[in-house]
């Protein structure tokens, strides 16, 4: 609204800085053009109005107005200034609906100058967007371009932001993309509203790939960290992870990412593009720092890190602590599974014990086999057997579970006969003369 304003106040000052005209003659006499002419009295009362309206004394300067509209003897031009000194007054208190309809009153008046009556058609329009009259707004401008050859960059703006507004993103894009095209011609760097209004038209269309150019254009002029971002978030959308990737590490080694969603979605990025340990050494510092929140989900997504790493030892605390604030026995069981991994056996059936307890298990005929394992492992052959036979009462694990069974039970028959003490065994006296007679025939 201050660009309005500027734009209103100035038109309004240049308006009124033109003196009583009379008749020229041109080009030797043969053509006569009659100029805008006004009374050197009503340019002095609008002169003394004006004054009254920018020291806001606006009571004052209504009464004035109204007074002299009651001159029989204006001419439109006149009346048409009054009309516009009015709408200024309006728009200044803010009275936007009342500054439409008193530039109706000047549009109304016969024989304009194509200046006011340009100047009054876009300031109107404006004005419709400022009471959100988005569709009056259209038909005002339709009406300005109808009648100048060829449309300002802006008046071709003002129309894509009419459509815009209306959710026409399709009627919008061709107006929007003219105006900053010839602006561009003319020698300008395009507005940076106007670039932001075209990249959420083809936000809107899914036109990604236009967007794209589009936010190139607006980091080559207005480089901001946003538009970066936005940038990644673009080719994200065009499945390029890569260039998202790139474009997002750069700006979190520059200091400029400091949110965590951020940081998750670049350790996301990372274990997308198969390096693993980047993304848990990123989570761990940020994580440290503060910055991102150790919740479950952010803990889960470290451990994953550590795991699919190779650094089993680190992937077991994080899931650990996910599990505790969780208390979800699918976590236990993948909890257990890590147990299983560096071989820590007692750890392992506690989480596996913990997970079945607490429920919500997918597969608690697997999560027994792997408490049998852990048990099995720390020879209480018993208690893994019916860890075994629990998970053989589901088909899907019927055959590895009595594969274990025969194999534990194997193991507890050769327990049973390594603990056997073995009868001794005494040598009769005949055998024992026996072998001396042997001795004695050697000559031993």
């Amino acid at each position: 609204m201050n660009t309005r304003k500027h734009l209103l106040s100035a038109a309004l000052a240049a308006l009124l800085a033109v003196p009583a005209t009379t008749a020229v003659a041109q080009d030797g006499g043969e053509k006569t053009k009659q100029t805008v002419a006004m009374n050197q009295s009503v340019y002095e009362s609008l002169s003394a109005i004006q004054e009254q309206v920018e020291a806001k004394d606006y009571a004052g300067a209504d009464v004035a107005i109204k007074a002299l509209l009651t001159n029989e003897k204006l001419s439109p031009y006149e009346t048409a200034q009054i009309w516009n000194l009015t709408g200024y007054s309006y728009y200044l208190q803010e009275r936007y609906a009342d500054a439409v309809r008193a530039y109706d009153k000047v549009l109304e008046q016969p024989e304009l100058p194509e200046a006011l009556m340009l100047s009054t058609l876009k300031t109107k329009a404006q004005l419709q967007f400022s009471i959100e009259d988005y569709r009056g707004a259209l038909a005002t401008i339709k009406d300005l371009m109808n009648r100048v050859d060829e449309p300002a960059p802006d008046v071709y703006m003002l129309m894509g932001q009419a459509y815009f507004q209306l959710e026409d993103y399709d009627s919008a894009l061709e107006p929007i993309k003219t105006g900053i095209d010839m602006y561009r011609a003319q020698g300008n760097i395009p507005k940076e509203n106007w670039l932001l209004l075209l990249r959420v038209i083809y936000y809107e269309k899914r036109d990604y790939r236009n967007m794209i150019a589009v936010l190139e254009e607006l980091i080559q002029y207005y480089p901001k960290d946003t538009y970066l971002l936005t940038l990644a978030g673009a080719h994200s959308e065009l499945e390029d992870t890569m260039k998202q990737l790139v474009i997002v590490e750069a700006l979190y080694e520059k200091g400029f990412i400091d949110t965590a969603p951020y940081v998750v979605n670049l350790a996301n990025l990372y274990l997308l593009h198969e390096t693993p340990y980047k993304a848990a050494v990123l989570l761990e510092k940020e994580m440290d720092s503060g910055l991102v929140e150790a919740n479950e989900r952010n803990l889960r997504l470290l451990s994953q890190a550590w795991y699919t790493a190779r650094e089993d030892e680190k992937s077991i605390p994080p899931l650990a602590r996910a599990a505790e604030l969780s208390d979800d026995g699918e976590l236990y069981v993948r909890l257990a599974q890590s147990y299983l991994n560096v071989e820590n056996w007692d750890q392992a059936a506690r989480a596996v014990r913990r997970g079945l307890q607490a429920g919500g298990v997918k597969r608690t005929d697997t999560a027994n086999i792997m408490l049998g394992m852990a048990l099995f492992n720390q020879k209480k052959f018993s208690d893994a057997r019916a860890a075994f036979e629990a998970a053989s009462r589901d088909d899907r694990s019927r055959r590895p579970a009595q594969q274990w069974i025969n194999y534990v039970d194997s193991e507890i028959r050769r327990a049973e006969l390594m603990s056997q003490e073995l009868p001794e065994v005494r040598q009769s006296e005949e055998l024992e003369q026996l072998l001396k007679e042997a001795g004695e025939a050697t000559g031993g």
